[in-house]
């Protein structure tokens, strides 16, 4: 058995800059990495599909350009130099990463599945076929979430796509059935319509994006409407087949009625779940949740001492920059004497459809749950001088404000560059900036963050 003083399960967005800060603190440290290092951020989620919605916002622009005295005759999509470009980037994220670990002399870098096999003892089984035995008094898991495959009769005889799977097409799908109304299916949705796709996407609840108030969900439904992607609610798939010429016959539940339809591909997007089971997590004793996220304080530690679990494994919010901000707060915690928690942390995120969602703080729903005594400020994008300039009048941008003390509460800018926009608000909320004071701030003309005075305008007169 081999011992280090910090063993780290996963070279995602916190492992890896984790790995480099122990190092370079004189630690010894073997990082495992099963697949790939960076983590899904880098390979399978943020790049590979942020360059994607490059390329579809480019093509929706080519479709709609007349509009704004530019003539384009037509435009084409090549499927292949799109994926080319996607894994060119990614690749360069990928080696300049893993470069970074195999070159520090502190830093054992070890492709393979890791398990517990007793207290702080970790089995990694490599890639190579051989196997390992380490153990470490810090450990550091930070393994990330799959795709739940959803129990559909016929679906495993399908080859359906998940969101890691459909980033390998080298052509445009003639009809993809989305399954999921989230933000990775909406994602996905978009970008393929735009790529020249059919797109149906199918939502169980009531209405997409559930956790999104309802007057956000219901703009983002329509410009999804509007560019042609059929979106059913109160929608399940219940079957799927194979029928002799390669096509799927998808069985519908739509509202208690039965529909058959048929498509040529199934994207999964209907949740994800956190891959512990392989860890065999009881042979420590760490503890988890009914769902199987590994339960942790508020400094990311479990329950047993020295062992953490960082970013979307412990059931925190499952953001890229929420698996960061937990390596910050364990790093300068551990090396730097701090004593930071995950506490009252802002939680900012964005959906890249186009026009984006920037969000962060509580929904207008939320706030009704809490009893608080709130406002509403809310202006239509069609509102705003730049939008209209552009030509990008979709969306409206929404903030919950405290009657009382006039705080910002939440934010919810549906926008081109909504996320952006979004940032800026969040600076606000966490330095204590009031809306009455963004009212009548002055901000370059003319921008987007400017449309903030005419935002909370609106509460002038109310």
């Amino acid at each position: 058995m081999k011992q280090y003083d910090v063993i780290i399960i996963g070279a995602g967005q916190a492992g890896s800059p984790l790995a480099r800060k122990m190092a370079k603190a004189g630690k010894k440290v073997a990082i495992i990495e099963k697949r790939l290092v960076g983590g899904t951020c880098v390979n399978d989620g943020c790049t590979p599909t942020k360059t994607w919605v490059a390329s579809a916002r480019a093509a929706y622009l080519a479709g709609r350009c007349n509009n704004l005295g530019v003539q384009v005759d037509g435009y084409s999509i090549d499927m292949a130099q799109i994926k080319k470009r996607k894994d060119d980037i990614v690749m360069h994220s990928r080696s300049g990463n893993q470069k970074s670990l195999e070159d520090d002399p502190n830093i054992d870098l070890l492709f393979g599945e890791a398990s517990f096999s007793g207290h702080k003892v970790v089995v990694v089984n490599l890639n190579d076929g051989a196997s390992a035995e380490i153990t470490a008094e810090m450990i550091f898991i930070n393994v990330g979430l799959q795709t739940v495959i959803p129990d559909i009769e016929g679906l495993n005889s399908i080859d359906y796509l998940t969101s890691t799977s459909i980033l390998e097409l080298e052509t445009v799908p003639q009809h993809i059935l989305v399954i999921g109304g989230n933000y990775i299916g909406l994602e996905f949705g978009q970008m393929f319509r735009r790529f020249g796709s059919q797109i149906t996407l199918l939502e169980r609840g009531p209405r997409i994006m559930s956790h999104e108030d309802e007057d956000v969900s219901h703009e983002v439904h329509n410009f999804l409407e509007e560019e042609g992607i059929a979106v059913f609610s109160n929608t399940e798939a219940t079957k799927f087949e194979k029928d002799a010429h390669g096509r799927i016959q998808a069985t519908l539940n739509i509202s208690g009625r039965t529909e058959q339809m048929e498509v040529s591909h199934v994207l999964v997007a209907a949740g994800r779940k956190p891959q512990t089971k392989a860890l065999n997590l009881q042979a420590s004793g760490i503890e988890v949740d009914d769902k199987g996220f590994i339960k942790v304080d508020n400094k990311l530690q479990t329950n047993i001492p020295g062992i953490y679990a960082l970013g979307d494994v412990n059931g925190g919010p499952a953001f890229t920059h929420i698996a960061y901000n937990d390596f910050t707060v364990v790093w300068r915690n551990l090396l730097m004497n701090e004593d930071l928690t995950t506490e009252d942390r802002p939680v900012p995120y964005c959906m890249f459809t186009d026009p984006q969602l920037g969000r962060v703080g509580i929904t207008e729903e939320e706030a009704k749950k809490q009893g608080i005594n709130y406002r509403v400020a809310a202006l239509k994008m069609k509102s705003v001088a730049r939008a209209v300039e552009v030509g990008e009048v979709r969306g409206l941008m929404k903030a919950i404000v405290n009657a009382d003390t006039k705080e910002i509460l939440g934010v919810a800018i549906l926008a081109e560059e909504g996320g952006e926009i979004m940032s800026v608000l969040q600076m606000a909320m966490q330095g204590g900036i009031t809306y009455d004071r963004i009212r009548y701030c002055v901000f370059a003309h003319p921008t987007y963050s400017e449309s903030l005075n005419n935002l909370f305008m609106t509460l002038d007169d109310k």
